[in-house]
């Protein structure tokens, strides 16, 4: 009968050495909840950023004033009939 109570007595501490400190203990599965609330934020804020380059693609695809536009930030272009001036700020 003693015998069979300390074979159950370290089951059982074998079992909660698994539950806290080995593969899928709580300490684990904690960070794995860490880790994915982290990369559902990251994914989210890619999604936006996603949908946002969708949206600039679309644009310089369909239309000129996207592309007019680039070209006068970006590359300093003019149309004939203007004149570029440039202001340095010193």
């Amino acid at each position: 009968m003693k015998g069979i109570i300390i074979t159950l007595s370290v089951l059982l501490l074998l079992l909660q050495y698994k539950l806290w400190v080995g593969g899928g203990s709580f300490a684990e599965v904690y960070q794995l909840h860490q880790a994915i609330t982290v990369q559902q934020k990251e994914n989210t804020s890619l999604k936006e950023r996603n949908l946002a380059l969708e949206a600039e693609v679309k644009d310089l695809k369909h239309g000129m004033d996207a592309v007019e536009e680039r070209a006068r930030l970006e590359l300093g272009m003019t149309k004939h009939d203007e004149s570029f001036f440039r202001v340095i700020d010193r």
